[in-house]
């Protein structure tokens, strides 16, 4: 089966600057787990941003869904993210919109029925346990709750990919469990997802769960050597 995602010799700069990502190259299968891991300034988000279509490479082949998104027109890239999941680090909360009108926003901007969208919130607020704030603005919640909307808001749709930067850098240790169940639920519902993370706890937490490792813009094997094009690795 062909991969949800894949990276073909990827390469990433900002500017003039010196490339962060090199040589990337990796294929995840549709319904996987992953954790993306490594020390600060190893990529991790430069990565993670290529995913969700925020950045386009300096070099290489980018497929999602099956299709080349490196020369698609820029008109298309809106279609590829409405099937893409994103936990911020920074939340990026809409302030002036309530916690329920958040975390409802990109179903309606998929064009759910409001029915379906009232139901789905809900159920979302619910589970990261933030029923009693739904009414609530952004700016009057705390660092842990503003990061239980965000994660609420990128899996209320049931993405088809989910992404998410260090989504539990700001909630106490029984939440991180909750969140990490709900995204393992999602991830049995045919979802696939991937953990940016620097806590080991983590990757203990998701028994099925594959291990992507980068160090200076580079991915590891599972031994902790370089991978180096043009041999081709797939994770899945």
């Amino acid at each position: 089966m062909a991969g949800i995602v894949q990276f073909e010799n990827v390469g990433l700069r900002y500017g003039q600057g010196e490339e962060v990502l090199r040589d990337v190259t990796f294929a995840l299968a549709p319904g996987e787990f992953y954790f993306l891991t490594g020390a600060s300034g190893a990529g991790k988000t430069s990565l993670l941003s290529l995913l969700y279509l925020a950045q386009r490479p300096s070099r290489g082949i980018i497929r999602l869904f099956g299709e080349d998104v490196v020369t698609v027109p820029r008109k298309r890239l809106p279609g590829f993210r409405r099937r893409i999941g994103v936990v911020y680090q920074d939340f990026r909360l809409v302030p002036h919109l309530s916690v329920a009108d958040n975390v409802a926003l990109p179903l309606r901007i998929a064009g759910a029925d409001e029915s379906d969208v009232a139901e789905a919130v809900r159920e979302m607020l619910a589970w990261v346990g933030l029923s009693h704030r739904a009414a609530a603005s952004p700016e009057t919640l705390s660092g842990g709750e503003q990061q239980r909307v965000a994660i609420a808001r990128a899996v209320a749709g049931r993405p088809e990919l989910l992404l998410a930067d260090e989504p539990t850098g700001n909630v106490d240790e029984a939440m991180a469990d909750r969140l990490m169940q709900l995204f393992a639920s999602l991830n049995g519902l045919g979802t696939t997802v991937v953990v940016s993370t620097h806590d080991p706890q983590l990757l203990r937490q998701v028994k099925a769960a594959q291990l992507m490792r980068l160090a200076d813009g580079r991915l590891l094997d599972p031994t902790g050597a370089l991978r180096f094009p043009p041999a081709r690795v797939s994770m899945a």
